[in-house]
């Protein structure tokens, strides 16, 4: 593992102290969760390839410009 030397402002490391202390962890190992956090959900933006295909297979809704149309028509007949 390496370690690194960085500049926070006071008013973070407090809270940060804060956090802490109410988890009963070190202060390092709530930085590291934090950077885990923020790493993975930067690198996750795969959310279109996940919903890609989510409807295949759907036989009530067939096309699916024709299924908006219907919900549309719906909505704006309402």
């Amino acid at each position: 593992m390496a370690r690194i030397l960085t500049d926070l402002p006071d008013d973070d490391v407090a809270a940060l102290d804060q956090l802490a202390i109410r988890n009963q962890r070190s202060r390092a190992a709530e930085i590291r969760e934090a950077v885990e956090l923020y790493l993975r959900r930067r690198a996750d933006r795969s959310w279109i390839r996940r919903g890609q295909g989510y409807w295949k297979g759907r036989a009530d809704i067939g096309d699916g410009v024709d299924y908006q149309q219907r919900l549309r028509e719906d909505t704006e007949s309402s």
